[in-house]
């Protein structure tokens, strides 16, 4: 958020009536109600899920277009900026538990589940089974009945620790960025702003070369037990929020371009640096229980 620009600000900004949550609803009611037909076989499903996505999009850019010019306006003052810090916060403490989730089951299946279905007291049950964590071969884990092709696990060299020195070194582009910004320098702050969006893209390039030789030359598929469901929620969920952070980023740096934040007022750019911020703190966390463990 800029400071004001003309006016006085006020103490605390009530928006007038809004129809944008109630427009936002009906486009990702036809999103849900596609995809569900889509998955179920209807054709009809695709076209409107593809319909309700453009609907909710644009319904998306034209709300936060409104809440861009209320905040250069002037609109916003501290009560704002301090129910805008609270909301990220708490957006991002529930991503938290978000991914909390998935690394616990990781945990558990690896610690808990394999070891006990390999234990003496289902050897009856599952004589060939081995409690073996993480699968090389067809039944070592979860598949007596070799119902699960053999794969190879996926080791943290090279394209692993490549994107984990890209996010590092995004990190510290968008710190140098933000010092940059509250120091007044604009043009500065810009450029390494270009360079953390281009490290982020980057990443994600290299993450979809790694699934493709991931499924190709590694045959690490979904169906690959549980090890080959846990890489690919994992690391899937990461990468699908790497590119939610990457374009606030994006968004951020083209309204650095025409002029908007200041060196005093700019949470915008503070909480996507924070999303981003955690972006790699979870990242770190997958590098070392993905791919190291």
């Amino acid at each position: 958020m800029s400071s004001a620009t003309h006016g006085t600000t006020p103490y605390y900004f009530v928006p007038d009536a809004s129809r944008h949550p109630v427009m936002a609803a009906i486009g990702l009611f036809f999103v849900i109600v596609g995809a569900g037909q889509w998955i179920n076989g209807v054709e009809w499903g695709m076209y409107m899920l593809y319909f309700g996505m453009m609907w909710w999009l644009t319904v998306l850019y034209q709300w936060f277009k409104q809440a861009i010019n209320e905040s250069e306006g002037g609109l916003y003052g501290r009560k704002i900026d301090l129910s805008f810090r609270w909301s990220m916060t708490w957006f991002i403490f529930s991503e938290v538990m978000f991914f909390g989730a998935f690394f616990t089951a990781l945990w558990w299946a690896r610690s808990h589940s394999v070891p006990e279905l390999g234990s003496l007291e289902n050897a009856l049950l599952w004589p060939d089974f081995k409690a073996a964590w993480p699968s090389l071969v067809a039944g070592a884990t979860t598949s007596p009945a070799g119902i699960v092709e053999p794969f190879q696990t996926m080791g943290p060299f090279w394209l692993p620790t490549i994107n984990t020195a890209l996010l590092l070194t995004s990190g510290v582009t968008l710190t140098i960025a933000h010092h940059a910004l509250q120091s007044g320098d604009r043009s500065k702050t810009i450029k390494f702003m270009w360079m953390t969006v281009l490290l982020g893209v980057t990443f994600l390039f290299v993450q979809g070369y790694e699934y493709v030789h991931a499924w190709n030359d590694l045959n690490l598929k979904m169906s690959s037990g549980m090890y080959g469901s846990t890489f690919y929620l994992l690391t899937g969920f990461h990468g699908f929020h790497v590119l939610v952070g990457m374009l606030m980023l994006l968004f951020i740096t083209l309204r650095l371009q025409k002029g908007h934040f200041t060196k005093d007022r700019h949470f915008g750019f503070e909480g996507a640096a924070w999303y981003w911020h955690f972006v790699d703190v979870v990242w770190l966390g997958l590098y070392i229980l993905v791919y190291w463990m």
